[in-house]
């Protein structure tokens, strides 16, 4: 999730713009408890069974095997206690992280306080978790003939030197406890300011509020409430290298910097296989910039023009193992019925049929750690957009990428990755601007180098270049020129506190 914003920054050509900015896997405590159900299950049939002339047992007789028994699961209960700590002692808090996600942040061991003081074991035992980050950034354009400007005029990040800082919140509440399949409630909080007003603008609001639960042995999920979908649908939460695009937000979902009420329901055909499906009040049609100023806490249940907006996507997901590579495969789209301009005839009603279609595909072709951590390795993966141009200014958006997890041995936790994309403009746009006698062109293409380097428990610095032929979305003038923008961004997690029944 932060490293994707981070990378967002630094290349997309669509994301630079005022314009288009305004199955679950076993835990250790499964695994062990399916280590000890045969013993278990035996001691269960002892005490359960009736052998012939049990009735005529004596008490002193049940109430020695009752003692012997106790005696048996207590050390059963010791053994496994022992054999979670030796696995993972953080085990505990990052099995009931916030659920429903493609994507969550790194769990308790990677956090600057881990569990100083037992404070997170403590709180864990209430039932409460607590998570906190903070992404602090920084931009800016290398090239000596990059046309700087004032901050009120400026078009891009990273035209003037741009500093950026999100502090989030996230506070857990585990209902499991209370017999609830999964369950668990979400409270969240965002902090951003921004020296370049419209690339945010700056905001202390709302970042989650939901409920969640699983149906039928979790065949079904089900999450309602302020959702972010940016963690939901399409990878973009989980994608964290390289630029992502922004047509999705473009379309009307919701993200970090504006959570909108939406009903989520998934269904798991299998571990790997899973449709998702969204109804989700949309971010304003005149765009995100004009949606968090109107509505900066998050609280409003709609802003001004913003209908519904349909998303549904088909998954599969094939998590890596050791000498399993991992594969992720998804295609969705989205419908929204706001009050969108038509490009094609500006000067006529808005249309209220906007689409977006997507399909993505990310594939791991090598394991450097053989028998360590499966994840490590060489992935490579594509993504390709569509929008109809008479209601959307980016119509086609297209990616290639090239990234590594853990690929040295010395730096296991480090990341890399080599990205490009294309960004193709409404061809309406760019027609109306050509008869007002503006400068305009008709695409825009990045090329970023990333590299994120994992100096200590919950402490990340990226460090990357992205060259951008067209910075700008669409109108340009003739001293705008490129723009080779050099990234500095530095994470932290801290207080990284989860639920624990």
């Amino acid at each position: 999730m932060v490293l994707s914003v981070i990378a967002g920054l630094a290349g997309s050509s669509a994301a630079v713009t005022a314009e288009i900015s305004g199955p679950r896997s076993h835990s250790p405590d499964e695994l062990v408890e399916a280590k000890s159900r045969p013993i278990s299950d035996r001691a269960v049939t002892f005490r359960s069974g009736r052998p012939r002339g049990a009735g005529r047992l004596s008490g002193s007789f049940l109430s020695k095997t009752a003692t012997s028994t106790t005696k048996r699961d207590s050390a059963l209960d010791t053994a496994k206690s022992r054999i979670q700590k030796q696995t993972d002692p953080f085990a505990k808090f990052d099995n009931l992280r916030e659920k429903g996600g493609a994507f969550t942040a790194p769990g308790a061991a990677d956090t600057i306080d881990q569990d100083a003081a037992s404070v997170r074991s403590e709180l864990s035992d209430l039932g409460i978790g607590f998570s906190g980050w903070t992404l602090n950034t920084f931009v800016n354009n290398e090239l000596g003939n990059a046309a700087r400007s004032t901050i009120a005029s400026q078009q891009y990040v990273g035209q003037n030197p741009t500093f950026s800082t999100v502090n989030s919140m996230i506070v857990t509440y585990d209902l499991a406890r209370f017999g609830i399949p999964d369950g668990q409630i979400v409270l969240g909080a965002e902090h951003q300011y921004w020296t370049w007003k419209s690339a945010g603008p700056d905001r202390l609001g709302l970042n989650a509020v939901s409920y969640y639960q699983t149906f039928f042995d979790r065949k079904i999920e089900l999450k309602v409430g302020y959702l972010r979908n940016q963690h939901e649908f399409a990878g973009a939460g989980d994608k964290v290298f390289g630029p992502s695009s922004k047509m999705l937000f473009q379309a009307g979902m919701s993200n970090n910097w504006a959570p909108t009420p939406a009903l989520n329901l998934k269904y798991n055909f299998d571990h790997r296989l899973y449709n998702k499906f969204s109804i989700q009040r949309s971010l304003s049609p005149a765009g995100q910039y004009a949606h968090v100023s109107e509505n900066p806490i998050g609280l409003n249940w709609s802003t001004r023009d913003a209908g519904i907006l349909l998303l549904d996507e088909l998954s599969y997901r094939s998590k890596p193992t050791p000498g399993v590579l991992e594969t992720w495969l998804r295609a969705g789209a989205g419908f929204n019925n706001s009050s969108f301009t038509d490009l094609e005839h500006p000067t006529q009603a808005t249309a209220k049929a906007n689409s977006v279609y997507y399909v993505a595909a990310d594939r791991q072709f090598w394991q450097s750690a053989g028998h360590g951590s499966a994840s490590r390795g060489m992935y490579g993966g594509f993504s390709a957009m569509y929008a109809p141009p008479d209601l959307n200014r980016a119509s086609q958006y297209y990616e290639l990428r090239l990234y590594a997890k853990g690929l040295f041995d010395s730096r296991p936790t480090d990341q890399m990755s080599v990205v490009i994309n294309n960004t193709i403009w409404s061809h309406f746009a760019v027609d109306a601007a050509l008869a007002k006698e503006q400068l305009a062109h008709r695409d825009s293409t990045a090329i970023s180098a990333l590299y994120t380097a994992h100096l200590a428990p919950g402490i990340y610095t990226t460090v990357g270049l992205t060259y951008i032929n067209h910075p700008t979305s669409i109108t340009y003038t003739p001293q705008t020129g490129h723009a080779l923008n050099i990234l500095v961004s530095t994470s932290v997690f801290f207080l990284r506190l989860q639920v624990c029944a």
